[in-house]
């Protein structure tokens, strides 16, 4: 590649994390995130009302509790692992043709740093890869959405190329499959559960194509109409990874965490799961958690302690945690390949 023509740059981005376990800067955190309005749908004054008069002020403590459970000596584990990725990555790719950077779409490194460094180096073309495999309005969505509002305002946008999901992505799939091996070395068990992070249903019915999405059925299948379907890339994910585990449909349950207000969000909730497992007399119980690339405040603490303790009190004996990908070779390779198909 001639010199002139300038590197492809590609950036990296997660959801982001607080900058500590403070409570002012979860508060900070919280509101930026949650101000989003494709987190949260709602008109920008009654979202502004809930978030900085209600959520914010009365979540911060609690979560700031939750995130010093998480800490560690590296600070986020979802940042550095996040910082892992990045690093393999740059190895694994020609120095001479790409250029990597990383950044959060909320709080630091920011999305408008990262992509700061990027034009400085005069790239010719930009690769933006959200590191959220099933595509979501509210993740990979928000994501896109902040590029192009920052690219917009610059007076020479080169080429851009977004990823929008990678559910099928065969490295992807035997990424987690190599960690549910791994795990199932251990014991036999019971039941094999996957707990996606939830949206709110009026979420998935914004998104429906010609009427489809009924939020039931209809994710059995993945197809044309509902291939941006958060709730069907969910359940397709699942059985991809299932069938690469040889695991019998009877004993696999696709489930959504991580509720917030009052409206419903996509069923069943993995609350309601761990209750019917109990009463089933199910013992052993092995969890994976896809929509996270990085272990993370919703894998470790809300997955792997509170989800445990519930069930461990409802007299399960097993509920083990597969740890997220990370910055696994495998998943290393898939990022890499999502990149050069792209290229």
């Amino acid at each position: 590649m001639a010199k002139s023509k300038g590197k492809i740059g590609v950036l990296l981005v997660n959801l982001g994390t607080p900058d500590s376990t403070k409570t002012g800067d979860v508060r900070k955190y919280l509101r930026e995130f949650l101000m989003d309005g494709r987190v949260i749908d709602f008109p920008f004054i009654p979202r502004w009302m809930l978030v900085n008069l209600i959520i914010a002020p009365f979540r911060a403590p609690k979560s700031a509790g939750e995130y010093r459970k998480l800490w560690t000596d590296r600070g986020s584990p979802l940042l550095f692992h996040t910082q892992d990725l990045k690093d393999k990555l740059v190895q694994k790719l020609d120095p001479k043709e790409y250029l990597v950077s990383m950044a959060m779409r909320y709080q630091s490194p920011s999305i408008e740093s990262g992509l700061k460094e990027l034009m400085d180096a005069k790239v010719r073309k930009i690769i933006v890869v959200p590191l959220f495999p099933q595509y979501a309005s509210a993740t990979n969505g928000s994501v896109i959405d902040r590029v192009m509002e920052i690219a917009r305002t610059w007076q020479i946008i080169p080429e851009m190329t977004f990823v929008s999901n990678y559910v099928d992505h065969p490295l992807f799939l035997e990424a987690w499959s190599e960690l549910g091996r791994e795990a199932m070395q251990k014991q036999d068990y019971d039941k094999f559960v996957f707990s996606y992070h939830g949206l709110p249903e009026r979420q998935i019915r914004k998104g429906s194509v010609d009427g489809y999405c009924k939020l039931g059925a209809c994710c059995n299948k993945y197809g044309l109409k509902n291939q941006f379907c958060y709730r069907a890339q969910c359940f397709q994910t699942t059985r991809l990874v299932a069938e690469k585990l040889g695991l019998p449909e009877d004993k696999v349950i696709t489930c959504f965490q991580s509720r917030l207000g009052k409206d419903p969000w996509v069923k069943p909730y993995t609350e309601d799961v761990i209750k019917e497992l109990a009463k089933d007399g199910v013992k052993k119980v092995l969890v994976f958690s896809p929509a996270f690339v990085a272990d993370c405040l919703e894998t470790t603490v809300e997955v792997g302690e509170e989800y445990k303790e519930q069930f461990e009190e409802l007299g399960g004996e097993h509920w083990d945690l597969v740890p997220s990908l990370n910055s696994s070779d495998t998943w290393v390779e898939c990022v890499k390949d999502l990149v050069e198909s792209r290229a």
